[in-house]
């Protein structure tokens, strides 16, 4: 199983054991949100866009709406940093096997990470994401990603 196959398996595995109800799509690889709510038949707003970034010395997902952009000044301020920078590409396949684009919006026990979620994730009713792969999404409640992604929520979107 190539490394996309199984984040998509842990991901399911994961919602499957805390009872979540989701849909499965999938559709032509994407690399961008706007590529990606096309395919999934979703608004902008309801992507959450999942970063990987190097915060001082260590690296972290951070989700926020696929319509915003990330105000690195906030998350900068919060975690008590002084850099902050967006994983390599290079540096992204070497820590999660993954390819741009298709980061899923988790930390543990998907992704080895600190995960923080901005609080426009809950704006929505639901939160729809590329799922380890760029021709698989999900989508499910945003009640539920919050409860079983367990992230630490805040604003750093603009």
């Amino acid at each position: 199983m190539n490394s996309e196959n199984s984040k998509l398996a842990r991901i399911l595995e994961l919602l499957d054991g805390e009872g979540v109800s989701y849909r499965r799509i999938s559709h032509e690889p994407t690399r961008t949100s706007e590529d990606s709510a096309r395919a999934r038949g979703e608004a902008l707003e309801t992507g959450g866009k999942a970063l990987l970034l190097k915060c001082g010395d260590g690296f972290s997902i951070f989700v926020l709406s696929a319509a915003l952009k990330l105000d690195s000044q906030a998350v900068k301020k919060r975690l008590g940093v002084r850099s902050l920078r967006f994983a390599t590409a290079e540096e992204l396949m070497e820590l999660t096997g993954l390819v741009p684009g298709s980061v899923p919006p988790f930390g543990e026990p998907v992704l080895p990470f600190p995960l923080y979620i901005d609080e426009s994730i809950e704006a929505n009713e639901r939160i729809a994401f590329n799922a380890g792969s760029l021709t698989d999404s999900l989508v499910l409640g945003t009640e539920d990603y919050l409860r079983v992604a367990c992230g630490e929520l805040f604003r750093f979107s603009v």
